[in-house]
């Protein structure tokens, strides 16, 4: 479903960016620890984070402990942080690369769902030039599926739109 509040937005960019190269249903197992980890997800909050609380963060058995997911959150913080600055919200920026409203597709099985799009290297190219961490196209498609900017929803599936 389409989301545009921002705090949820940096939520899903964080938890798509843990999740690189595992399963979605350990990061979804592990998203209290997250939440708990870094401050609820608030981007301002995480942006200060220090060093040493960053290496606090990497004792805690609850997330997946990987040095560079870890301070990639602090440094996407600090990336969001501008993109608010500059555009109003990351809303504005983020749903501008699908002209504001949901990319509706119709695929009919799984299979039919790409991996990759032309939205989602553009979007990851973009975010990597501003400094953002693990958002390779891959994990931004993800990413673009898990905010509603895309909806690749089978045809058989209830969350279905028209």
């Amino acid at each position: 479903m389409p989301a545009h509040d921002d705090r949820h937005l940096f939520e899903m960019l964080i938890l798509e960016g843990a999740q690189a190269g595992l399963s979605w249903i350990t990061i979804l197992r592990k998203r209290e620890a997250y939440r708990k980890a870094f401050l609820g997800f608030d981007p301002v909050r995480v942006a200060a984070l220090s060093n040493q609380d960053l290496e606090r963060i990497l004792l805690d058995p609850g997330i997946v402990r990987n040095r560079l997911k870890v301070s990639s959150a602090r440094d996407n913080a600090r990336a969001f942080l501008e993109v608010q600055r500059e555009f109003g919200s990351f809303d504005a920026y983020l749903w501008a690369f699908v002209g504001g409203s949901p990319k509706v597709n119709h695929p009919k099985a799984l299979s039919d769902v790409p991996a990759v799009t032309p939205e989602a290297e553009a979007l990851s190219k973009a975010l990597k030039k501003r400094g953002f961490r693990f958002v390779g196209p891959t994990i931004m498609y993800a990413y673009m599926q898990a905010v509603g900017m895309v909806d690749d929803h089978v045809a058989t599936c209830w969350k279905r739109r028209g």
